[in-house]
């Protein structure tokens, strides 16, 4: 398979810190990227789909495929909530000549990086504040009280990973963060 084509774009950040819309934003500027779905056992979000937003299993099922290694990377994330990456999906992404674009937590970027050294750029998304954070989150309107301290907490934890990868951007200015992440992925998608 061409170099040009055997890429991986990572997007991570603690939740709340918008990587989700900025990998959004970025799906739309380039049209050769596919947004890689992973894998959960949470229950879907009023609006998410099945295959389109994630691929939603029981623990069980999800458990069977880490047994038979089915996983790139995977990861308990939240007590009794995985959520992983299938190797069927990237290499269905490579097989119609895309790039995949994976909206990962900080952890399972790390393992994607160890596994994929050559050929992958990330991109760390961190919110201007924990305060900010929180208010996102709040804003969600899908957390208890305890999963938001949970991510708040969670997110402390994720930003001491912040250095491991190659680019950071700073969520204050939502268009700012966009045009820097427009600009990264630009230069890695040029690049031989």
């Amino acid at each position: 398979m061409s170099k040009k084509y055997n890429k991986i774009i990572l997007v991570t950040a603690p939740s709340g810190s918008g990587k989700t819309s900025i990998v959004k934003y970025l799906l739309a500027k380039f049209p050769q990227l596919i947004f890689s779905v992973s894998a959960t056992t949470r229950k879907p979000r009023e609006n998410e789909r099945d295959g389109i937003d994630y691929y939603f299993f029981s623990e069980m099922d999800f458990e069977e495929k880490i047994h038979n290694k089915e996983f790139l990377e995977w990861e308990m994330v939240y007590e009794g909530k995985y959520y992983g990456t299938l190797k069927l999906e990237i290499e269905r992404i490579w097989s119609e000549k895309k790039i995949p674009i994976l909206d990962i937590d900080v952890q399972g970027a790390i393992h994607v990086q160890q596994q994929y050294p050559v050929n992958t750029i990330s991109i760390f998304i961190q919110a201007p504040s924990s305060k900010e954070l929180r208010k996102r989150l709040k804003g969600r309107g899908s957390e208890t009280e305890d999963s938001l301290e949970a991510r708040v907490n969670k997110s402390s934890f994720e930003m001491t990973f912040k250095d491991h990868f190659e680019n950071v951007i700073i969520n204050q200015d939502f268009d700012k963060a966009c045009h820097e992440a427009q600009n990264i992925v630009s230069a890695f998608l040029t690049a031989d």
